[in-house]
């Protein structure tokens, strides 16, 4: 068979007709990038919110760079760290994303239809998140620290990436929409003790320091996606912009409360957990009143 395929390309025909696919594969991405740089050039909120988002995927490398010299953190440290991004998520869902929805529901021409289809979204959002957990198979980051667990690699990569998602939407909602209040710092600021947390965990189940902290970064390049999502739906959305906010907000509440809680507040890591939780709610509450 191996003999077939390797006779089928060497026939001058064959690989013109290869050569002639990569051409148009190569103007297809080429145009697709061409309109794309259109359609941002002349949404520049949305460019702004994919902007953020993509900042805020690249702290997660920051984050895992550690992982070449200091290897991987203690095990005191994990639960308050993923207890600081639970809280920061948290405050970001509240300052960024609900206080704005809540705020344009309340001063619209008819609040209680809108207040209805806001509260729907934010659920339709936990909702969503809830069937990709379903959908796609992967390890959940209370194990990631757990070297008796030993998920495979690939569910760990996969868990990474369906968390990241959610952050990219809604830093791309909060960012076009004008309603930031530090969510993207906030997010960015996350990202760091995260990512080391991620690549500690590859390191863990085997995989070298240098490909553990480039997959870290790679899974962190997933929020831009959500970021992306979040933009083009943000600036399609007009009069439906609370529901675009608060179904990012749930999307952010359904990964705290299904994985970062229950991964900072194991048995006898409570107290630390809630410590960082309460400190990352802090320095939220700071961003949104500074910025």
């Amino acid at each position: 068979m191996t003999q077939l395929v390797i006779h089928h390309y060497a026939a001058p025909q064959a690989r013109l007709r290869l050569w002639a696919g990569i051409v148009i594969a190569l103007g297809a991405l080429f145009f697709a990038v061409g309109q794309g740089a259109a359609w941002l050039a002349a949404h520049p909120m949305a460019a702004r919110g994919l902007q953020a988002s993509l900042l805020a995927g690249l702290a997660t490398g920051l984050g895992a760079f550690p992982v070449l010299f200091l290897r991987r953190p203690q095990a005191s440290l994990i639960a308050p760290m993923l207890g600081l991004a639970g809280g920061m998520m948290l405050a970001a869902s509240f300052f960024s994303l609900l206080m704005p929805a809540t705020g344009i529901v309340a001063a619209s021409a008819a609040p209680l239809p809108l207040a209805v289809l806001t509260a729907g979204a934010l659920l339709a959002g936990a909702a969503l998140m809830q069937a990709m957990d379903r959908r796609f198979p992967h390890a959940h980051v209370d194990s990631l620290d757990d070297s008796e667990a030993n998920p495979r690699l690939a569910l760990v990569v996969v868990a990474i990436a369906l968390h990241n998602v959610p952050e990219g939407l809604a830093v791309g909602v909060a960012a076009a929409a004008g309603e930031n209040h530090g969510m993207t710092l906030g997010i960015a600021l996350q990202n760091i003790p995260e990512g080391w947390i991620v690549a500690s965990a590859l390191l863990a189940l085997g995989m070298p320091a240098p490909r553990a902290a480039a997959i870290a970064l790679a899974t962190g390049l997933v929020e831009p996606l959500g970021g992306l999502l979040g933009a083009i739906a943000t600036s399609l959305a007009g009069a439906a912009l609370p529901l675009a906010l608060a179904g990012a907000a749930g999307a952010m509440l359904w990964v705290v409360g299904h994985e970062l809680i229950p991964a900072s507040h194991k048995p006898g890591r409570i107290s630390a957990g809630n410590v960082g939780m309460a400190g990352g709610f802090a320095v939220m509450t700071a961003l949104a009143a500074l910025i």
